[in-house]
């Protein structure tokens, strides 16, 4: 168990420069996230979704989610809602406890690129 931590540890602190890493007051800004930045659930989520301060462009806007290990675990199609291009979502593949890094790359429809990363937890 002392292993798992200290791998936990180390991706969490390589992470933590990522977070919040928006470059620009004027770009789209992270403003929240199901699962929450951070979190601990205690169920599996089955997407990840994000949602942003400005409308986004489908094709350059992307999500990644990874285990601890660095392994993907989402379906691989991120998506930006029809209805709402503020929203982008990525379906899971099924989570087991741990941590999860989710590592997202944003366009908006004025062309400015924002990307950062974070990470939640499933279980205790």
């Amino acid at each position: 168990m002392g292993t798992y931590r200290a791998i936990v540890s180390l991706l969490a602190l390589a992470a933590l420069p990522l977070c919040g890493s928006e470059t620009a007051y004027a770009h789209a800004q992270l403003s929240r996230a199901t699962p929450a930045v951070g979190s601990s659930v205690d169920t599996a989520p089955t997407e990840v979704a994000l949602n942003f301060s400005e409308k986004l462009e489908n094709t350059f806007s992307t999500v990644i989610v990874r285990d601890a290990m660095g392994k993907r675990v989402d379906k691989g199609d991120a998506h930006v809602d029809k209805t709402d291009r503020t929203l982008m979502k990525v379906p899971l593949e099924s989570l087991m406890p741990g941590v999860y890094i989710v590592e997202w790359k944003a366009l908006t429809a004025d062309t400015h690129r924002t990307e950062g990363a974070f990470i939640f937890r499933v279980g205790q």
